[in-house]
Order: structure tokens, then C-alpha cells, then sequence
């Protein structure tokens, strides 16, 4: 890594646009990630940064590795996914929450039998119900979460939940809320040191432009 240039990786997506929207509130010319074709590397003009395109989980990889020297990345990959890397700022973006979900007029409490939970994120999953003491059989699901408890596979979901439309037009309740989720800022534990003064410098940038939000 140069220690002339930082390198940031971004959560393609919504994430992407909201963190565009705080880096040019910022001052940072951030033309080439709006416009950025098929290229996944792009140089910031008047800031010594380059931002780097990609999937959630591998925001956290790259940090991990240390090929980027910060990510911007949600809390809810970050509880799923964990990894070595400092969490240093809340951007106060991509706000929502995990929530534990059934099928409206069931009582999830008011049973001893053990419960199946269908997630897309099972280590979320597993963390929430060990503090409870809590056995329960997660059951991992890669598309609509919503089908479990409708088709009887399990007792209740946990998931991602922003304005609870989805789960109201399937018959699905919120009962408890898991974790509240937003957009982070991580940096690489070696890059913190190897490069302090740039990365507190745009540390200090950012936690000013939120200040100015608040």
C-alpha cells in the first residue's frame, strides 16, 4: 500500500450513493464513482484516496487483508461476518434494523419446544438467542425469508427489516428487535498505524460533516 494514497473500499449499492453524498459534502470530488462504467477502481482528483467497488462481505475482506486501508461497510455484514479491523465511526446511513419476526397470533414465548428460525443470517441468528440461553434450530435461507413461517418450515424469521411493508403483506409480525443496523466506517488495524495522520485527517473530515448534520 503507498503511503502517498489511501484506499477505501465502498459497499456497491445504496451504500455507495450514501456515501458519495457525505464524501462530496465533504469537499471530495467524487465524479468517477458516480459515473463509473465497468471500472472498479477509481481515482479521487483533489483528495489522496482511491475508492475501490464492491460486495459487503468483501469490503470486510479487503480491510481485513489490508489491500484497502478503510471500508465503508453495514453493521449488519459486520455482525454476520465479523473480522479483525477497528469499527471507528457510525455514518448515520442505511438505517434499519434486525428484527425477530412470526406469523401474526403466534406465541414464539409460549412454548418449551425447541424453535426453527429461518435467517439469511444465521451467526446473527445464533449470537441473539445464546444471550437469551436459548436453543433453537437456525435453518439458512438464501431468498425470501418470509416463506418459512408461511409455508411451516419454521416458527419465526430473523432478518432486515426498514419499514416492516413486506412482513405486514405476508402475515409476519415484529415481535423483538435483534440489532439496529447502519453504515460504519472500519479501518485496517496495520494501516492505522502505517498511516495515522492521513486516515485521522479523514476520520476528523467525516465526523465533522456529521456533526454538521446532527
Amino acid at each position: 500500500m503507498s503511503s502517498e494514497r489511501l484506499r477505501i473500499a465502498l459497499t456497491k449499492g445504496r451504500l455507495q450513493d450514501k456515501s458519495v453524498e457525505l464524501f462530496e459534502a465533504m469537499g471530495l470530488d467524487c465524479a468517477p464513482i458516480k459515473d463509473p462504467g465497468r471500472r472498479l477502481v477509481h481515482a479521487i482528483p483533489n483528495y489522496p484516496m482511491d475508492a475501490v467497488l464492491a460486495k459487503a462481505p468483501d469490503v470486510i475482506t479487503y480491510v481485513e487483508h489490508g489491500v484497502c486501508d478503510l471500508g465503508v461497510v453495514g453493521k449488519d455484514t459486520i455482525l454476520e461476518k465479523g473480522g479483525a479491523f477497528y469499527e471507528v465511526l457510525d455514518l448515520n446511513f442505511g438505517r434499519c434494523r434486525f428484527a425477530l419476526a412470526v406469523k401474526e397470533g403466534s406465541d414464539f414465548y409460549g412454548t418449551y419446544k425447541t424453535r426453527r428460525i429461518a435467517s439469511k443470517y444465521p451467526e446473527v441468528t445464533r449470537a441473539f438467542f445464546e444471550k437469551k440461553g436459548m436453543d433453537v434450530d437456525i435453518i439458512k435461507i438464501e431468498g425470501s425469508v418470509e416463506l418459512a413461517p408461511i409455508l411451516e418450515l419454521t416458527d419465526a424469521i430473523v432478518d432486515i427489516v426498514e419499514t416492516g411493508a413486506t412482513l405486514k403483506a405476508n402475515g409476519l409480525v415484529p415481535i423483538e428487535t435483534v440489532a439496529e443496523v447502519s453504515a460504519r466506517l472500519i479501518v485496517n488495524t496495520a494501516s492505522m498505524k502505517l498511516h495515522k495522520a492521513q486516515i485521522t485527517d479523514f476520520i476528523e473530515k467525516c465526523e465533522r460533516e456529521l456533526e454538521r448534520r446532527a
